[in-house]
């Protein structure tokens, strides 16, 4: 089984089932082919979608997630917490049961959202370790091999693995395991690659140092907003309001 819908899970199937197994414990289930390659096109459309309506870097999570950067946008839709419910609420319009998490780090929103039973979570600055802690080692987005060798050896939880000496764990499964665990409690940046949208209109500029005058940047950003200007006339294209995020 490549995905089962909600009704399938409460049935007891599962993700990885055979197909034969859950036949027999599910009298006249409807089985249909996977199709990755059509869920995959599915997913980027869907990150354009929350790019255009809820935040400036959206990337696609395969199999079935997306991963946002809602840094400076989420006061436009009400806060966090209401933006949230708000995308989720307007995927389950067209179909689509829905999970959502904010969290300082990719790695701990991906683990809450998918292991936390809540529609709409949000980590409180600061409280990643502690939100990942109690969540099953599969949240670290591990390969199978690792959380089964893991499993063997009688981890089950997040919280286990922190208490543990790095080098041991690392001489045994490698760096992995080492990179998702501060990836998760946000000790290790993770970039996203964002999608982009094909008519989207955008302006940069790259700077060897960092800049951190307020003068400065109000500068840059005058010169970019008006290389925007100039590029949106060129395509016919205007903007009511710009906002800065």
């Amino acid at each position: 089984m490549a995905a089962v819908d909600r009704a399938a899970l409460e049935a007891g199937l599962r993700v990885g089932m055979p197909a034969t197994k859950a036949q027999a414990l599910v009298q006249g289930l409807a089985v249909m082919d996977a199709e990755p390659e059509a869920d995959a096109q599915a997913l980027d459309r869907l990150a354009l979608w929350a790019l255009r309506r809820y935040a400036p870097i959206v990337a696609a999570e395969p199999p079935d997630g997306l991963v946002m950067d809602t840094t400076g946008a989420d006061h436009l839709h009400g806060g966090e917490r209401l933006m949230l419910a708000d995308m989720v609420e307007h995927l389950g319009k067209v179909g689509f049961s829905a999970r959502a998490a904010i969290a300082d780090s990719w790695g701990a929103a991906h683990a809450v959202a998918r292991y936390v039973k809540q529609t709409v979570s949000v980590v409180a600055v600061n409280a990643t370790q502690d939100a990942i802690l109690p969540l099953p080692i599969a949240a670290l987005r591990l390969p199978d091999a690792i959380v089964r060798g893991l499993r063997v050896l009688g981890f089950d939880r997040v919280g286990e693995l922190l208490q543990q000496p790095r080098a041991p764990l690392t001489l045994r499964f490698g760096p992995e395991l080492g990179r998702r665990l501060d990836q998760a409690a946000g000790r290790l940046a993770e970039p996203i690659e964002p999608v982009r949208s094909a008519d989207v209109v955008e302006v940069q500029r790259a700077f060897g140092e960092p800049i951190g005058a307020a003068e400065t940047i109000a500068r840059y950003v005058g010169k970019l907003v008006q290389a925007l200007c100039v590029d949106l006339e060129t395509k016919g294209l205007g903007a009511r309001r710009l906002d800065l995020l």
